[in-house]
């Protein structure tokens, strides 16, 4: 019998309230799940709706927007969204955790790494200060940062990015969350730091059996990491199955999209990086058909006027395409309509 997921998301829509008084559809059916020790990876452009997706389940927005949802978001059974204000942020930090894009950000910059390392703990019971640097130092340890008796005691700003990023991670890791959410989390670190804190959180992911949400805009990291995919266009979830099916033999243009565009040091010599022409769609515009349709070169006229329908495959690879890859192409296109506008 399989176990049911950490988290499992379904038919989720999301509404953006901005100051301004509109109203952005952002999400849109999005179903997913997660089940405990896997890594499911979030691939998709800026504004595809990734980082909406991570803050609706966790249950915040920035300061400036509201985000109403509907839909169920269910960790270990538990309906977040039916769930009372307090009950919702008494799951903050324990039952779910987030690992930010910038550790500048996340951080306080004037407040103690002891201090903002052990928040999600102090927070349901008191600690002495000497209880408090003893907790934070065996985190700092936990997630291999040097000397962490002496760093527990600096301010941000007095670490790297690759030491602050850990620093977010040990944080996350405090409460002992059954959910972690990823959002970018290499985005802001030299390359030569990203491997390390990849391969971190995955000791963490196996070791604690954490249901992993990683997000990224780059599919080529989510290689070896991820068991299964998730490729997100304009608040839907467009394609998603087991990595290697979907890397090798994508159904979907936009993934496709996503892969040709990968620099590879081997092969033949490409001296012009292939890119997706146009760009993401205006959320305040309703969208018909396919949202992808003005930049997909093997649109027809029926993905500008029909919702596209799924297509799956027994492996449990799926993607939502009127002409998916590996089928002929239509016989006319709509290149004429793709090529004229871009959204």
């Amino acid at each position: 019998m399989t176990p049911a997921p950490v988290l499992d998301i379904r038919s989720l829509d999301a509404v953006l309230h901005t100051p301004d008084g509109r109203t952005l559809p952002v999400l849109h059916g999005v179903s997913l799940g997660i089940a405990a020790g896997e890594c499911l990876g979030v691939v998709g452009e800026s504004g595809s709706g990734k980082s909406v997706l991570a803050r609706t389940v966790l249950g915040v927005a920035s300061r400036t927007t509201r985000i109403a949802a509907t839909g169920e978001i269910r960790l270990n059974g538990e309906d977040l969204l039916a769930a009372a204000p307090a009950r919702r942020a008494e799951l903050l930090g324990t039952g779910i955790a987030m690992v930010h894009q910038d550790p500048m950000t996340s951080l306080n910059p004037v407040v103690r790494i002891a201090d903002q390392v052990t928040e999600s703990i102090t927070n349901r019971r008191r600690l002495s200060r000497r209880e408090r640097l003893r907790t934070a130092a065996e985190l700092l340890a936990s997630v291999d940062i040097p000397d962490p008796a002496r760093r527990a005691r600096v301010y941000p700003h007095e670490l790297s990015g690759g030491l602050r990023q850990r620093v977010g991670i040990a944080a996350a890791l405090a409460g002992d969350p059954a959910l972690l959410l990823a959002d970018e989390p290499t985005t802001a670190l030299d390359v030569t730091v990203q491997r390390t804190v990849l391969d971190l959180l995955d000791r963490h992911r196996v070791g604690r059996g954490l249901a992993t949400l990683l997000i990224t805009h780059d599919i080529g990291l989510l290689y070896g990491r991820a068991r299964r995919i998730a490729v997100m266009y304009a608040g839907r979830i467009v394609e998603t199955g087991p990595t290697e099916t979907v890397t090798e033999h994508p159904r979907h243009p936009y993934t496709a999209a996503l892969l040709r565009s990968i620099p590879r040091v081997t092969g033949p010599l490409r001296r012009t990086l292939p890119a997706i022409p146009g760009s993401a769609p205006d959320l305040t515009r309703a969208i018909a058909g396919c949202p992808f349709a003005p930049r997909c070169e093997r649109a027809s006229s029926l993905c500008t006027t029909a919702a596209p329908p799924r297509v799956e495959t027994d492996d449990g690879h799926s993607a939502d395409c009127h002409h998916p890859v590996g089928r002929p192409a239509p016989a006319a296109t709509a290149s004429e309509a793709v090529h004229l506008e871009a959204p």
